[in-house]
């Protein structure tokens, strides 16, 4: 993806900054100075996410999730950010997430998050055996020492733990 030229592409990395900081606040005041016409571009659309998802504004991440996945259907991080809210807004949920998710496995066969976070969304839902599919999916992509270490800490999968051995 192609940088933002200056100053816009510093705006970015401060709004980064200003979130690892802890200063909401003033990422919110260099988004504001990103002109409107770059406001679809995805590194703008990331930093607009970044910042609803410091505040927990699950609806507001989503809607800008959204927006990202219909400028740029080719960036996978939207698809994954768009169900990350989708499971955390207040009128959406896991089946939710996993609907949004599900056409980003095929559409995405080379990253490995997706059937990892699909894998979350169903063991979440106690639909075991779909979860294991997925994880194992997850793991012929990323491979197994970087699934079950991933895994072995992700409250999601506490269920699948006694299986993570299996891994391969």
């Amino acid at each position: 993806m192609t940088p933002l030229p200056p100053p816009h592409q510093h705006r970015l990395n401060a709004i980064e900054g200003w979130l690892a900081l802890g200063l909401p606040e003033e990422a919110r005041g260099e988004f504001n100075a990103i002109p409107e016409v770059l406001r679809r571009e995805p590194p703008v659309l990331e930093a607009e996410f970044a910042i609803h998802a410091h505040h927990r504004d699950w609806t507001a991440a989503f809607e800008t999730a959204e927006r990202h996945v219909a400028c740029h259907p080719e960036d996978s991080g939207a698809w994954i950010h768009r169900a990350y809210a989708a499971r955390r807004r207040p009128d959406g949920g896991l089946a939710e997430a996993f609907r949004l998710l599900l056409p980003a496995a095929a559409r995405f066969p080379r990253e490995g998050v997706i059937p990892y976070n699909l894998a979350c969304y169903c063991a979440q839902q106690d639909q075991l055996e779909d979860a294991w599919h997925w994880l194992l999916q997850a793991t012929r992509i990323a491979g197994p020492d970087r699934i079950r270490r991933m895994a072995s800490h992700d409250p999601d999968l506490v269920a699948l733990k006694p299986r993570l051995g299996a891994l391969a």
